[in-house]
């Protein structure tokens, strides 16, 4: 059976669903002694826990020890605001639908943190000296995955359950949504540097793709956020079915001219990474420059994965529209 989506409104009385089978006191402090209390409180922990201890020892150079530390430090804060807003009462004074933020952030943050988790102890740890800084990295590292673990399990005990009815974003789209734009991130991370891209069309077209396509997520998941969605000139299924058609479209593209023209040596691309001068230097804290051109090869067909399953549910949401 399809999961029902509408538009919900958060009142302050008395409880919220959480997914758990039990209501979550609200407005009060005993919000906290509930299991999705107990877990926001372990993702405060874990994420304090994670930059303080890189911190104390400034074990964060380079653009992958900037982003592990935005993350940890990001996730701490918004974490706090909601926890903040649960102890107090104030989901209806809250300026975004309380049904679709929760569970969106905690979605974002479980990806920012495995991506952290992933990415600060294979391009920064390993190139630490052994001494105090990296066993402060390495008990980072671990603290970062038990928040990815946490927050990973907010969205499986939110998300929403078969006839249930909820905000879109708890739903297998909306959560797609989510994957898209955050591999999407990842993607304008690893081709910041012109030089991957620029005086060939093709990729040139690439690049284009991921921003339209990344542009598209977003609006689809603000218009969410903000209770727009009766803002669109057609019905919103058939706006998500639209977007996610014309998605796996631009990412097929993509798909195919992105590797051609970076590994084919037809088209002077470098088919191996020995032939690359950026790697070369094997202890750095910079990603080499045949790496990224693999890393967004291999995020590329992940999203063109992705909309595709967007593409089948919101075909299905269509259809039962209809």
């Amino acid at each position: 059976m399809p999961v029902t989506v509408t538009r919900t409104t958060i009142t302050t009385t008395t409880s919220s669903s959480s997914g758990l089978g039990s209501p979550a006191i609200v407005g009060s402090p005993r919000a906290l002694a509930h299991p999705l209390g107990l877990l926001r409180l372990l993702q405060l922990l874990s994420t304090c826990i994670a930059f303080s201890l890189v911190a104390s020892v400034d074990a964060w150079i380079g653009p992958m020890g900037n982003w592990s530390m935005f993350t940890w430090c990001f996730c701490f804060a918004v974490t706090l605001v909601i926890l903040i807003i649960e102890l107090c009462g104030l989901q209806a004074r809250f300026p975004l639908s309380w049904r679709n933020f929760p569970i969106t952030f905690a979605c974002y943050a479980a990806l920012f943190c495995l991506s952290a988790s992933i990415i600060y102890p294979t391009t920064y740890v390993q190139f630490m000296s052994h001494g105090r800084s990296r066993d402060h990295a390495i008990a980072a590292t671990f603290f970062s995955c038990i928040a990815c673990v946490a927050y990973a399990t907010e969205v499986a005990w939110t998300r929403a359950r078969p006839g249930e009815i909820t905000g879109y974003m708890a739903t297998v789209p909306g959560l797609l949504k989510v994957l898209e734009t955050f591999v999407a991130c990842i993607i304008f991370a690893f081709i910041s540097s012109p030089s991957l891209y620029q005086q060939k069309p093709a990729l040139e077209w690439c690049v284009a793709v991921y921003a339209i396509c990344f542009i598209l997520a977003a609006v689809a998941i603000l218009l969410n956020l903000g209770d727009c969605t009766n803002m669109l000139p057609i019905p919103f299924p058939s706006f998500l079915s639209g977007l996610a058609l014309l998605s796996v479209l631009f990412y097929a593209t993509a798909l195919v001219l992105w590797p051609l023209y970076q590994f084919d040596e037809r088209y002077k691309g470098y088919p191996q990474r020995s032939r690359d001068v950026t790697c070369s230097n094997r202890h750095s804290y910079y990603v080499c420059d045949w790496d990224r051109r693999l890393a967004v090869a291999i995020l590329t067909a992940i999203n063109l994965l992705a909309y595709m399953a967007d593409l089948v549910y919101s075909a299905r949401l269509v259809f039962v529209k209809v």
